[in-house]
């Protein structure tokens, strides 16, 4: 691997590791980046690489918030927390329509919307949602300040929302954080259970495009892929904890108008300049 090519694969990395946890879609920018690194390798590689370090994303909130998901302890004995397992089966139940929509249709929808325009289009009006939503919560009080208090249909209801996501340049978070403040989520736990439901989608997803394509890569390719998951990890720790930390002060504002921004730059260079 060439310096040049490191460095093309430590940016996208980095990209993918701030863009898949705050609200402004991965697709928009990883099309943007996409565009100006050139990536050399296979369209199959690049197709697992993007899903695996994705992966590598989801490894980030594992680590970070082990003791929030780990439902069994062996101190002593072997305990179970009941809060934690129906955390996790709340986790499963909002997953659901994601999972059906998706095994049926993912090819389809990605051939029919994984353009620019789309992309542009879904960036800028879920942007003036989340405005919508958030001078809409000045009149409301959070119904739902913790994680326990999450019911079976709240789930299910933030799993209807994480399926628009499907549309590429959408933002699974964005979508998920959205539908959480329309239902009265406090922004802490409508983030950090957008954050768990990453767990099962993109296990399942990476599952699924490297049972389609494999792993019969060079060494290069694999090298590649250590270099990004480990890049991608790392930035994805400090990008959880900043969102966290940014929100006990602040809306999801700035990340609308950066989204609504970013959209009319990709329409600008893909629809003007080219």
């Amino acid at each position: 691997m060439d310096f040049i090519e490191l460095l093309r694969v430590a940016f996208l990395s980095i990209v993918q590791g701030i863009t898949e946890w705050l609200p402004v879609s991965s697709t928009g920018h990883m099309i943007l980046v996409d565009e100006f690194l050139n990536f050399t390798y296979s369209e199959e590689f690049r197709s697992v690489f993007f899903v695996v370090i994705q992966l590598a994303s989801v490894m980030a909130v594992v680590t970070t918030f082990f003791k929030e998901l780990m439902p069994f302890s062996f101190k002593n004995g072997f305990s179970a927390d009941v809060d934690k397992i129906q955390l996790w089966i709340k986790i499963i139940v909002a997953c659901i329509p994601a999972a059906i929509v998706g095994v049926l249709f993912d090819d389809v929808l990605e051939e029919m919307f994984l353009n620019p325009i789309t992309v542009a289009s879904m960036l800028i009006g879920f942007g003036i949602v989340f405005i919508i939503v958030e001078n809409m919560n000045k009149q409301y009080s959070v119904k739902v300040k913790s994680l326990p208090q999450i019911t079976y249909r709240l789930a299910f209801m933030i799993g209807i929302f994480q399926m628009l996501a499907i549309i590429p340049g959408t933002s699974r978070s964005g979508a998920t954080i959205i539908g959480g403040l329309i239902f009265g989520m406090s922004r802490k736990t409508a983030a950090e259970f957008t954050f768990f439901l990453a767990i099962p989608v993109m296990f399942g997803a990476s599952l699924l495009r490297i049972t389609t394509i494999g792993l019969d890569f060079t060494t290069m390719e694999w090298i590649t892929m250590v270099v990004g998951c480990l890049i991608a990890f790392v930035v994805s720790i400090f990008t959880i904890k900043f969102l966290l930390n940014f929100i006990k002060r602040n809306n999801f504002k700035p990340f609308a108008y950066y989204r609504i921004v970013l959209g009319f730059v990709i329409l600008a260079y893909f629809y003007l300049w080219n």
